[in-house]
């Protein structure tokens, strides 16, 4: 039985960087770069103003792009509170627009993203850059950083939440039938 594409949206969330990279596959080959970018916002700004910025650009993309799921980055745990409560709500925002628009959400832990593209969980941001860039056959590595994290999401989600949602799929499908 040959497998569909599916379109993912990956999303590494920050709220002064935050990744966005969208590719196409199946599990187990090769996927497409469709599209990356990274949305900004000034660190000076009103919080309220820079989460509403970031809804916004990332409901464009989910508009412009057309993704079947989206990929968000679990806030794991990081030293700095201040730091992990912005990326927690950047995450929030994320997840908020994809349900919006009517997306399925997966959360990966950064170990789980590294260890589908990489093969190790505790690959470095260098090794995740560089594998990126071999799957999707780029030229150059995606910059900055917060992009190739946002590509390698959507490739994890791809390899590992693809076969996920198909035996979701399969389970109510058969549920149905009873």
């Amino acid at each position: 039985m040959k497998q569909r594409q599916r379109r993912v949206l990956g999303v590494d969330p920050g709220l002064t960087r935050c990744g966005v990279g969208v590719v196409e596959g199946v599990p187990g080959r090769p996927c497409v770069l469709v599209d990356y970018t990274v949305i900004g916002s000034d660190p000076d700004a009103d919080l309220a103003d820079r989460l509403l910025h970031l809804d916004r650009n990332l409901a464009e993309l989910i508009a412009k792009h057309q993704p079947e799921s989206v990929a968000v980055e679990r806030v794991f745990s990081q030293h700095n509170v201040r730091t992990v409560m912005g990326t927690a709500q950047a995450a929030a925002v994320a997840v908020l627009a994809a349900a919006r628009a009517g997306l399925p959400v997966r959360t990966y832990t950064p170990s789980e993203v590294k260890a589908a593209v990489t093969g190790s969980g505790q690959a470095d941001k260098k090794q995740v850059t560089t594998m990126v860039t071999r799957l999707l056959r780029l030229d150059a590595p995606p910059r900055p950083a917060d992009a190739a994290d946002a590509l390698a999401l959507a490739i994890c989600h791809i390899w590992r939440g693809g076969t996920r949602d198909r035996l979701s799929e399969a389970i109510r499908a058969a549920k149905g039938r009873q």
